[in-house]
């Protein structure tokens, strides 16, 4: 087989590991608090070191490439995820395994950073299409399937083999590009903005700490308090290292091209909504109504179908339809599917949920491929891997902040609900630590806590909760929705695109998503 398939190969296994791992762990969250007697906050870390160490180093780490050799990084990278899989399935606590899936982050940032590039080395111009084709849909598919293969894994063997699959993965991954990999680097390249790195990583951890802890500690706790600001401070000075710095990761002057801005608002708003809002929604089937891990995932098909059909549908009407019109409506669906999930009550089968997880998956096809171009098409061919990857990196960033903050709306809004329930009941005097216990993503210990006679009105009490704090985060995922249709809408446009005053505008690669 010609080098070229191999790299293909080598390439494709590696990102479908690592976007495998961005939703193949969600169904599992329920298993892995039970086995940890993980608290909510817990559970967010696990989602969002992963996030977070993807976010702070995809840009850094193609400047690392390009220097040394991007077979060699990409390698590099398969070994950090493999041993950081390794680590994830062994641990023995909620920490360490936020700390391993980290580790993950960063070996899935650097695979992602140099997938592209190696591909666009390996082959010819005119075969490129076909190759950035084969990777597109491979980048699809792990999406799609991640929470139904995570679902069967738990299921059936355990949640620490969701990542233990990865081992085997990788090694052969390893293989392929060690042997049969051709290395390459970048004529020109640009040496890693270090400081521009070390802020923006503070910044956005600063960031998510603060959003993770404001329901256990109060927004106006010092902790808190000073996390914000330590976050708006180091995001200052990473914006002043941009402005001084020869090369620095973040360009800028794109950012005085609106179509660039709506892209970026695009990214982070289909992440911080939908994307975040599933956490939760696995949480609701596992935890309230009682389905195993692969009976969730599942249920979840319809919303990744209608993600991948609707997405080759936008992919034809591309070349005919200005973008912002697949964008705008793509974001309008998705606030409304939400919209008509947030009247779910207590009573409900996951039934009820099924039209807007079709409608969102619609949504979320007709944002997904259109978003690619849009990401690169806006600049020049020589800076189309820096405004792809920052697209990438507001995807993450969405992901993290989207998961931090509607975890603590929702921890808060159940321990009021519980509390307003048990208050004025039989447990009155303990409403407020059966609350706490509940609003942590304790339901289970809360109700065992309970003498037998009285273990229905907490059940009730948290199963109602629950319900009512997910209809808020829902209501917050929608509003992030419509203001990014808006924002696509107004901010988006066909003049900004290179070559438009050609009517050529660049062709879309749908392996940048």
């Amino acid at each position: 087989m010609p080098r070229k398939w191999w790299t293909l190969l080598a390439v494709c296994t590696g990102v479908f590991m690592l976007l495998l791992d961005i939703t193949i762990v969600n169904v599992a969250l329920p298993d892995i608090q039970h086995a940890f007697k993980a608290s909510l906050s817990d559970l967010q870390w696990v989602i969002d070191a992963y996030a977070l160490s993807l976010a702070a180093l995809l840009l850094t780490a193609g400047s690392i490439a390009d220097l040394a050799g991007r077979r060699l990084v990409f390698a590099v990278g398969i070994v950090v995820f493999t041993v950081g899989s390794t680590l994830c399935g062994l641990a023995g606590d909620a920490t360490f395994l936020s700390l391993s899936r980290a580790l993950q982050g960063i070996g899935g940032a650097i695979m992602f950073a140099t997938s592209l590039a190696l591909l666009a080395d390996a082959f010819e111009p005119r075969e490129r299409g076909t190759a950035f084709g084969v990777f597109g849909a491979v980048t699809g598919i792990a999406v799609a399937v991640g929470p139904v293969i995570g679902g069967a894994i738990t299921s059936g063997l355990s949640w620490r083999w969701i990542f233990f699959v990865n081992v085997p993965i990788g090694i052969l991954a390893l293989v392929v590009t060690l042997v049969r990999v051709r290395e390459s680097r970048a004529p020109v390249a640009r040496r890693p903005d270090w400081l521009g790195f070390v802020t923006f990583t503070g910044a956005l951890t600063a960031l998510v700490f603060g959003l993770i802890r404001s329901h256990p500690d109060g927004w106006g706790s010092k902790t808190v308090v000073g996390s914000l600001v330590t976050a708006g401070l180091l995001l200052g000075v990473f914006l002043v290292v941009e402005t001084r710095s020869r090369a620095p990761m973040l360009d800028l002057g794109l950012l005085r091209v609106p179509t660039f801005n709506g892209g970026l608002i695009a990214a982070f708003a289909i992440s911080a909504s939908i994307f975040s809002l599933l956490t939760y929604i696995v949480l609701y089937l596992q935890g309230v109504l009682g389905y195993s891990a692969i009976q969730t995932g599942l249920r979840l098909l319809p919303l990744t179908l209608a993600i991948f059909v609707t997405a080759g549908i936008a992919g034809r009407l591309s070349s005919r339809v200005p973008v912002r019109w697949l964008i705008g409506p793509g974001f309008a669906l998705v606030a409304v599917a939400l919209l008509l999930m947030r009247g779910l009550s207590a009573g409900d089968s996951w039934t009820y949920l099924l039209p807007g997880m079709i409608l969102a998956g619609a949504g979320v096809g007709l944002v997904n491929t259109p978003l690619a171009s849009t990401a690169v098409g806006v600049v020049e061919p020589a800076r189309a891997g820096m405004a792809s990857g920052i697209n990438s990196t507001l995807r993450q960033v969405g992901i993290a902040t989207g998961v931090a903050t509607l975890g603590s709306v929702l921890a808060s809004r159940v321990h009021s609900s519980v509390l307003g329930h048990l208050s004025t009941g039989p447990l009155a005097a303990h409403a407020h630590s059966l609350a706490s216990a509940v609003g942590d993503g304790r339901a289970a210990q809360a109700v065992r806590s309970t003498p037998a006679p009285l273990r229905g009105v907490v059940g009730h009490a948290a199963r109602a909760g629950f319900v009512e704090g997910l209809a808020t985060i829902i209501l917050i995922a929608a509003i992030v929705a419509a203001l990014a249709a808006f924002a696509a809408v107004a901010l988006i446009r066909r003049r900004d695109f290179v070559g438009a005053e050609t009517g050529k505008t660049p062709a879309l690669d749908a392996a940048a998503a």
